[in-house]
Order: structure tokens, then sequence, then C-alpha cells
């Protein structure tokens, strides 16, 4: 897909930097923004702009809440063997860290597990649940985070172990429903918000526990950091207390005094200020790359060290594996698209879904987001073992729920699971293609033909003369963006290159663009590899604080351009 293939649609009423809003009291640009977006008014909308953590919800609306407290508790003061079952993702060794910290303040040494992605998978395994199992004593009970929702077979074996479970999770429940478990702490089976991940799950855990039985030396915001990360990472909606408890972490995260997290920002090229970008584009794949690379107790120890030599040890591996990550990553995007060169119909097939015995499974669900996004299709890209059994990740477009897609096609898989639009399947080489026709009939069956055409929404229309630091600074109260709360994306027309594009590494774009008297320098993130039009051009853009030298400009972000219209 080429720059300008996405229809462009300007959202709402034309915005005037000069008129008023209804929105009183606001600068005009984010008085449009907040009518745009339907924000809340008065004590609300102030509530939105400037969250505190005193507004954070009772832990205990939460279905079950109650029943894993109680159980922790005596797990606490029995002294009885505690195990944390995780993740390999961000949002995996987050909330295992969450969970080891509010517990050790308590007292209890529990030990921890995380599978290995390519030979254990996700969740609990058979395979996963056997090396748990030989890696420590038995334990009295198990809490998993970030998975054990749908695991209603393994947890009854388990059970019959005489192995209490408490599931901490976020994933949407299984056509098996609830697990026999001591308590199932999910919003997803109901009470309190229903969008956090699962590390924010656990902080919830964490404040009913705290609220319980009150520790003097133990602050609840310490985890926000950790919340933070995941929230971000896991691309949960950025509403509710997912905005709040990201607000207040990304003001903690510059000054942390976790080791580890020093060490990762120090790593990543970060400078003294950490928006919800930098954790999506260079803390999470990081943490990620280990879990990706069959080493996910490395991103765990990151977090957890308290030893600085140890924290700038981790931070080099968790270097490498994003760089290891990064070269299987390059060479699976050229197989698949060389594969979709022969095979795909980019006009009439709805779906991706490809697989080959070469791949690295560690690394399959970065391209399957990359090829979504290109193309503009539910996508899906399959690593496929030497017995034949594929482990492969989904990407989806608005509109087309992979959970439902995957119980729809459910007879030619061996099994699935995850979010609407990132999930994962396990299929056998020999179903591929019947999985493949299933899908397809799915997305056509549950989609119009404009949700599957590629678009771009624009928040605004501004001049470049407009764009300075005061104008930032306004529309910075919307922060933190994500999932849910957007980055605006502005429209600037009829703008001018003052000089040839720069390519940079990656195929990025450096860009000095002028309307009227006024030029500003904006990046083009893989902007080389398009067939851009000849200038003049309509240009779609993000803005952001960029620091460099000491210095803070406004930084100009090219989403995509188009010939002039």
């Amino acid at each position: 897909m080429q720059a300008g293939d996405r229809q462009w649609i300007l959202r709402g009423e034309p915005f005037h930097a000069d008129g008023e809003s209804s929105a009183a009291g606001f600068p005009a640009i984010l008085g449009h923004l907040i009518e745009q977006r339907g924000l809340p008014s008065g004590d609300d909308l102030e509530g939105f702009l400037r969250p505190r953590l005193r507004d954070l919800g009772d832990p205990f609306e939460i279905g079950e809440m109650d029943r894993a407290v109680e159980r922790i508790f005596k797990a606490i003061d029995a002294g009885e063997e505690v195990c944390i079952f995780g993740d390999y993702d961000v949002d995996g060794v987050s909330s295992v860290a969450v969970m080891r910290r509010i517990l050790e303040a308590y007292g209890l040494n529990p030990r921890h597990f995380i599978p290995r992605r390519s030979s254990e998978g996700y969740g609990l395994s058979d395979a996963a649940l056997k090396r748990a199992m030989s890696e420590g004593p038995k334990p009295d009970l198990i809490i998993t985070v970030d998975c054990g929702t749908v695991s209603v077979d393994e947890i009854a074996g388990l059970r019959q172990r005489g192995i209490d479970v408490v599931v901490v999770d976020h994933h949407e429940p299984g056509p098996a429903g609830r697990p026999d478990v001591a308590a199932l702490v999910n919003p997803k089976f109901g009470g309190g918000p229903d969008y956090l991940c699962a590390a924010g799950v656990c902080f919830k855990l964490a404040h009913a526990l705290l609220k319980t039985r009150r520790l003097e030396n133990f602050e609840l915001k310490s985890l926000l950091e950790l919340v933070t990360l995941a929230t971000v990472a896991d691309i949960v909606p950025m509403v509710g207390e997912n905005r709040l408890m990201v607000r207040h972490g990304l003001k903690l995260l510059p000054n942390t005094l976790n080791p580890g997290l020093k060490a990762l920002q120090k790593v990543a090229g970060m400078n003294g200020r950490v928006s919800s970008m930098d954790i999506g584009f260079r803390i999470g794949p990081r943490l990620n790359a280990a879990g990706r690379m069959d080493v996910p107790e490395d991103a765990l120890g990151i977090l957890l060290t308290n030893c600085r030599r140890r924290a700038d040890e981790f931070a080099g591996k968790l270097e490498d594996y994003n760089r290891q990550r990064q070269a299987h990553e390059a060479q699976i995007r050229k197989e698949a698209l060389e594969m979709l060169d022969k095979d795909f119909d980019l006009e009439t097939d709805p779906v991706i879904v490809l697989g080959s015995r070469d791949w690295h499974p560690g690394v399959v669900g970065i391209v399957a987001s990359r090829l979504m996004r290109q193309y503009h299709k539910p996508t899906f890209i399959v690593a496929i073992d030497e017995d034949g059994i594929g482990k492969g990740s989904g990407r989806s477009i608005e509109g087309v729920s992979l959970v439902e897609a995957i119980h729809a096609s459910s007879d030619f898989l061996e099994a699935g699971g995850g979010h609407d639009m990132a999930a994962g399947i396990s299929v056998r080489e020999d179903q591929m293609d019947a999985f493949r026709d299933a899908f397809r009939r799915y997305v056509l069956e549950h989609s119009d033909e404009s949700t599957r055409h590629p678009r771009m929404f624009l928040d605004a229309e501004i001049e470049l003369d407009s764009l300075s630091l005061e104008f930032l600074r306004d529309y910075e109260l919307l922060q933190p963006f994500g999932n849910g709360n957007p980055q605006p994306v502005f429209l600037a027309t009829k703008v001018h290159l003052c000089r040839p594009p720069m390519r940079l590494k990656n195929n990025h774009l450096r860009l000095q663009l002028r309307q009227g008297y006024q030029e500003h320098d904006a990046v083009f993130f893989g902007g080389g590899e398009n067939d851009l039009p000849d200038p003049p051009w309509d240009v779609a853009f993000t803005i952001d604080r960029n620091h460099f030298r000491g210095r803070t400009s406004l930084q100009i972000i090219v989403q995509d351009v188009r010939a002039a219209e």
C-alpha cells in the first residue's frame, strides 16, 4: 500500500484558530479537540485533563477480589509455598514484578515462573507446568498473572494435586466458563474497569491487600511505573483509570529509583523525559525481545534487580536480543512479502494468513502487525515447527474481532485466544488452508467494504505557522495517548519541500516542509518505502516534544502524504 492510498476523513466541524469554542476557558485547539472527542464538562473534564490518584476506584468492585485477598493472606500468615506464574510479554513480566513486590512487602518469598514461548507456548500448558513443578517445591498456591482465565482443564489438574489457584487476568472468558479456582480476579467476568491490562489488575489486587492490612513502609504509588509500562505496551484502552495511572507513572519514570528502569531508559537513548511513545517504541520492544528470544527471565530480571551493575548487564542483554529480533523480523517480513507478491490479491482478498517452517515463533506477532498496517487486512503469521504444529500471532483492523474469528474457525485450530485486536493460535500445517478459508469467510460475513478499506481520520486542518511550544503545551493536556484516546492527527495543505528528502536508516526520511513563509523540520518513519507524489503535498501528521542537546522543540511526525488537492 503506497502513501495516499488511504481515504482521509476530516472529523467534525472545521477548526478555526482565531474562533471561539464552546469549551470555554480553553485555548482554541484544545477546545476544538475537547468538543470533537465528546469529552465531559465541568469537574469531570478537569478530572480527565488533570487526573488525581485519589480518584482511583475501589478495588473490591472487581468480582472475587475479596476471595483472592483472603486466600493470599492465608498463604502469607501460614508461610505457604507460593508460585507466581506469568507470561513472557511486557504485561506478563510487569505483572509478575508487581505481584512479587507486594508479596515481598508482606514478608512472603514467592518464586516465579515464565514459560518459554517457542517450546512451551502461552499460559498453563502441560510443558510449562511440568517445568514449573520441577524447579522448586510443590506450591500450595499458584497465582497466575496475565493468563489462566481459559485454562479450565489445566487448573482442574492442579486442584487434583492439592494446589490452589488464584487467577489474576484480563483476557476474554473461554467457552468452558469459569475455572475451578480459589478466586478469579478478572474484570471481564464482571465488576470493575474491564479495560485494564493484567498489571493493572495486579495493581488493583495490591490496592485491595493494602486496604485490608496496611503496611507503613510501602506506597502503592511505587507500583505505578511497572503498570505504566504494561498498560502502554499491551495497547489496552487509554481511558479511565488506565489514563490516570499512566499519566502519573510517566511523571515518575524519568526520576525512577528502580535501577533496571534507569538502565532501560539509558540504553534506549532517552533523555530525561518519558512519553507513551517512548514506552511503545523504545522500552517495550526491548523488554519484549527477551521473551521473543526465549529468555523472558532477563526481562523480569531487569525489573526486579536492586543492583545497578546487574541492571546494566541486563540492559546490555536486552539490547542484544532486540537486535536479534530485528534481524529475524526483517527476514520474515521479506519472505512474507515475496509470498504475498505471488499469491495475494490486494483488491479482493480480505485476510492475510501465511506460514513457514523457517520462521522464528517469537517474532511472528511483529510481522503480523506490520503487514496488517501496510495492507489494512486482518493478519495471522504462523511459525511451523518440525512436527508440523504452527504457532501463529494475529493482528486485526477496527471492526473485526479476532476472538470471534477464532471461535468461528475452531474446527481447524488446535487452540486459540486473546483479544479482539491481537490474538494467538495453534494450527496444524495441514489445516492452514482450511483455517485461511474459514477466517476469510468470517471477515467477509462480519464486516462491510467500508470497514475493510483503509481510512485515516484527521482531527483538524491547521497552518504550520500555528505550531509552537505554546500550542504543544495546550495539546499535551490530552496526554497520555493510546488506544481509546488516540493521538490527534493534523492536516496541512499545499505544503512544499525546501529540499529533497534526506534518507535515514530503516527507510526513514527527514524532511524540511514549507507552507507559505513558514518552514518546519519533520520526520517520516518508513516513508522511504513509499512512492511519494511530486509536491506540493497535503500532509497528515502528529506532533511531539523533541529534546536534543539541551534544546526543546516541536517535532512534526508525518503519517501520510498525498498530492495537494
